[in-house]
């Protein structure tokens, strides 16, 4: 079971982060620091050779092949799978995809 690289674009980055922010502002450090750990390990797990996920059913996104999957069925998140690689496109809360 081979692994691919991982590469995370700033923009799937930056969500991250502003989801952390907005817990660490609600008075929970350790859990904003928990999650930021928690989804930079799932975006590991994606780079196992046997995960493929579908085709994203969001349009703008479809259109440019990505891939999603469920993150605690919570966000969604936008990929590229390529043969030696995988590229984080979007990290984003699934309420707020609409077509």
């Amino acid at each position: 079971m081979g692994k691919r690289k991982v590469s995370i674009l700033q923009e799937a980055a930056t969500s991250v982060a502003e989801v952390s922010y907005f817990i660490e502002g609600k008075g929970m450090p350790l859990t904003a620091k928990k999650f930021v750990d928690g989804v930079f390990e799932f975006f590991a797990d994606l780079s196992i050779n046997t995960v493929d996920n579908r085709l994203c059913s969001y349009t703008r996104w479809k259109d440019l092949g990505y891939q999603c999957v469920s993150y605690k069925k919570k966000y969604v998140v936008a990929y590229l799978s390529l043969q030696k690689e995988i590229i984080i496109c979007d990290f984003v809360v699934a309420k707020l995809l609409k077509d």
